[in-house]
């Protein structure tokens, strides 16, 4: 690879146009395919065979209005007073015409809802008047028919005492029948009187019945309607309303166009005296990638350029093949947005990494050039021998990230996996321009890459060697004179290994408990870590998604927020009167839970085989209780025996996902660790070396999660880094960090532990040979991680929660990571265990292939190229 590479640099040198043509032209390839083929991102995000992702499914095929995507357009008046008719109406009206619009299933007018939630609990109410004195009716003649029975129980009385008197009194037999046959006459009109009495005693019966089962009836709804309460659409002092927009698109395919047009719609007309806000669901779109605080990080690495090559030109190199790789990187993935679904934050990591490792590798590849046109070589034969060594670790370490980045895919998790794809495509091209783009730009500008004193002393050194060419150019020997100290600060002169002293065994073992222990403690946070997905209390203060989500909170309280949709499978052959008492069963069910505001049912399939209520919880979707409360539901036995529940909505797909990606970790954090070891070894030819490195990655990667989380869980320094609302971290930051910082880990290892190995292997003493090989490789690698931390710092002033996360995230892992574990753990530590750090089995020294990561072996081979 050495060799092919230093093939390659040469060529680009002696061919520099043709080079950066062919670069052009892929750019231009890239342009072209990104205008064709970029059909937008998706703000949405998604882990196939969650819980409710099997919820939604069974809605697409029962109750498909309620599978799709949904959001809220917020009203609030601009003073805090009610809303006027007028703005009623004029909100009404912008309620009608929104159906309209792309995607848009149905709108929900607050008003008229509202009207008619009030109207149903009215009628609760005028019903049980009518109920109370339909039964005061029915108890009154009850009282009648009562009396009436008792009279004709007297007249009985008296008719059954006359006929005995006369069935015992001694009168002739026509007289006694006569008498008898009057008695008849009477007893069938008490007969009558009674049979009319029994009639009316069963209506009044009915009457009774009809008004129990109404009485029931309406007890029911009334325990339904008591439920959802809590529920409303426009707020107890009139002040705010809800527009509930519901999308016939699942919110994974509905199209940003889609949502902009409802923002457009709702915006268009102003209502005077009325704000307008949006929540999440409609108004998250694609986050800005590059604004002022990235501009800012890479004027910050511009200016650590400057100082560490000297020279104007030579710093903007870097920058200028940082940003084509980008460009290239980040259109090359957007192109294919129209095959593949891809959430917002995809490009985002490629344009992080595309930056810092851009400039890095450039940087690599410029300072040993710088360094050996110092040394008096060839331009064109020192660019070679750079990208050969230099390049060939600068390959090898983007190896090792596009590897992390790429074993993202293990995950199972299809849009993190496409972000480490996009993100190692990145990678990928900053080392392909690092080792053709760069050479060609150093080819065209020759010696002009060092600063004019620079050339001055590398004409009079040529002078020096070649007096009579000086002679004839009119070079006096006075020009030649150099302190040699300013020399050796240059690099004119090679610094004498003699002179380098190794650390005191003191020191080492104090910077190595020192170290330890600061990171371990930065770490405590991480203990208590939740991941989640920002909401829209998250987001920036003068935002709409901001606004929406306050607005609501102040107004319907903080559930409202974090409605949950939950299904129940109705048992087959469910008759149509019976689906009242199901949903009630069901409903009791679900309000009988801890942490439950309202809970009420929106609908029932026609076939009846499945039902859904809306649940609010008492707390917002990122609360600790609500989280709790989704895992409560889903553990709730079947209602009645066989009726199964099932949980869906924002709240709870956020919180499948973030379990979704907490399970996973684990195992990537072992493939990860596992790979770095691994590799470490055969670069390295030691076991304790690669041990020291990964123990060291561990370290900086949970004290980076310990400061997340003192940040953006614990409200930590959020004032001056724009953290106005605490919540749980970004559920998929945590593997990312993983991915990244192990490569990035991996590079700094790279160029400090291969010079120490270097050195020991030439003969010098373990602790001497680490001294020189931190010595060779400390200003390299300073400047490499202050570029890093300058270009991911920058992204920290997004208003996006998402990148301001990310941003940090990284910064500080590159920080406690080569300042920390690889400038002060692994030297001390390397320190301490002496030659015993390169121990190697003999069985496995003969297995390991050799990696001549620095290109030594090309270095023997073009002795030459050193200068003189």
């Amino acid at each position: 690879m050495a060799e092919l590479l230093h093939r390659l640099g040469t060529f680009a040198a002696r061919r520099a146009w043709t080079v950066i043509v062919a670069w052009l032209v892929i750019l231009g390839i890239v342009v072209g395919g990104f205008l064709v083929g970029f059909k937008g991102l998706s703000s949405s995000f998604d882990i196939p065979g969650t819980a409710s992702g099997e919820v939604i499914s069974e809605l697409q095929g029962e109750l498909p209005d309620f599978a799709g995507a949904s959001g809220a357009v917020v009203f609030r008046t601009d003073d805090g007073s009610p809303l006027t008719d007028a703005q009623k109406t004029a909100i009404s009206a912008l309620v009608t015409s929104a159906g309209d619009l792309p995607d848009v299933a149905r709108v929900t007018d607050p008003f008229t809802a509202q009207q008619q939630l009030d109207a149903q609990r009215q009628q609760v109410v005028d019903g049980r008047q009518q109920i109370d004195q339909a039964r005061a009716q029915a108890e009154s003649g009850q009282q009648q028919l009562d009396a009436g029975r008792a009279q004709l129980e007297a007249g009985q009385q008296k008719l059954d005492e006359a006929r005995a008197q006369i069935e015992s009194a001694p009168l002739p037999a026509a007289q006694k029948q006569a008498q008898l046959t009057a008695l008849e006459a009477q007893q069938q009109q008490i007969d009558q009187q009674r049979s009319g009495l029994e009639q009316q005693q069963t209506q009044l019966s009915d009457g009774l019945a009809q008004i129990d089962a109404q009485q029931t009836q309406l007890d029911d709804g009334s325990e339904l309607l008591g439920f959802a309460d809590a529920i409303r659409l426009v707020a107890a002092d009139g002040s705010t309303a809800i527009v509930n927009v519901s999308f016939s698109e699942p919110r994974l395919e509905l199209s940003q166009a889609s949502k902009d047009a409802v923002v457009e719609h709702f915006t268009a007309a102003p209502v005077d005296g009325v704000e307008v806000a949006f929540n999440t669901e409609i108004s998250q779109g694609v986050p800005e990638i590059l604004g002022v605080g990235e501009a800012i990080g890479v004027a910050i690495a511009a200016i650590v350029l400057i100082v560490v090559l000297g020279s104007l030109l030579a710093a903007s190199f870097p920058i200028i093949t940082a940003l084509v790789g980008v460009a290239i990187g980040a259109m090359a993935t957007l192109s294919f947005s129209g095959l593949v679904q891809m959430a917002s934050v995809t490009p985002i990591l490629g344009v992080m990494l595309g930056l810092a490792v851009g400039i890095d590798y450039s940087l690599f590849i410029l300072y040993r050039h710088r360094r050996q046109l110092l040394q008096g070589a060839d331009v064109v034969d020192s660019i070679g021998l750079a990208n050969g060594t230099a390049g060939n670790a600068v390959v090898f370490a983007g190896t090792t990230v596009i590897v992390a980045l790429l074993a993202l895919n293990i995950t199972g998790i299809p849009f993190l996996g496409l972000m480490g794809t996009a993100g190692a495509v990145s990678v990928l091209v900053a080392v392909l321009i690092a080792v053709s783009l760069t050479p060609a730009l150093l080819g065209l500008a020759g010696t002009r890459i060092l600063s004019r004193r620079a050339r001055g002393r590398l004409v009079a050194a040529a002078a020096e060697a070649h007096p009579r060419r000086a002679a004839r150019e009119g070079i006096a020997p006075s020009d030649v004179q150099e302190h040699p100290r300013r020399a050796a600060r240059t690099g004119a002169v090679p610094v004498a290994a003699a002179g380098v002293k190794p650390m005191s065994t003191f020191r080492a073992v104090v910077t190595m408990v020192v170290a330890t222990i600061v990171l371990l403690v930065v770490a405590i946070p991480a203990l208590s870590m939740r991941l989640g997905l920002p909401d829209g209390g998250s987001e920036a203060e003068d935002s709409t998604a901001y606004k929406a989500f306050t607005w609501t909170e102040q107004a319907f309280g903080a559930g409202a927020n974090a409605p949950l949709l939950v299904t129940a499978a109705l048992p087959g052959g469910t008759a149509e009167d019976e689906v009242r008492g199901i949903q009630l069963d069901v409903a009791r069910e679900l309000f009988s839970q801890n942490d439950v505001a309202a809970v009420a049912p929106v609908a029932v399939s026609d076939d009846r085989t499945l039902a859904a209520f809306q649940v609010i919880p008492k707390e917002g979707p990122n609360a600790v209780s609500t989280e709790q409360l989704v895992r409560d539901l889903r553990a709730i036995p079947p209602v009645d025996g066989d009726i199964d529940l099932g949980v869906a909505g924002a709240a709870a797909i956020n919180i499948d996902i973030s379990e979704g990606l907490a399970s996973v970790l684990p195992i990537y954090l072992v493939v990860v660790v596992g790979l770095s070891f691994l590799i470490m070894v055969m670069v390295f030819r030691s076991l304790l070396v690669p041990l020291i490195a990964t123990l060291g990655f561990v370290l900086s990667l949970f004290a980076t999660y310990g400061a997340v989380t003192a940040v953006f869980q614990w409200g930590w320094l959020g004032g001056v880094l724009g953290v106005h609302n605490p919540g749980p971290i970004l559920s998929f930051l945590p593997v990312i960090l993983v991915g990244i910082l192990f490569g990035l880990a991996m590079d700094y290892q790279l160029f400090l532990a291969t010079g120490m190995r270097e050195a020991w292997a030439h003969g010098a003493a373990p602790r001497v040979a680490v001294a020189q090989g931190f010595r060779a490789g400390r200003t390299v690698v300073t400047a490499a991680a202050i570029i890093m931390v300058a270009v991911f710092s920058g992204f920290i002033a997004s208003d996006s929660v998402i990148i301001k996360s990310m941003g940090l995230g990284l910064a500080l892992g590159v920080l406690f990571d080569a300042f920390i574990v690889r400038m002060l753990l692994m030297p001390a530590i390397m320190h301490v265990l002496g030659g015993s750090a390169w121990w190697l089995p003999k069985w496995l020294d003969r297995i390991v292939p050799d990696v001549d990561v620095e290109g030594a072996a090309l270095e023997r081979r073009h002795p030459g190229h050193h200068g003189s």
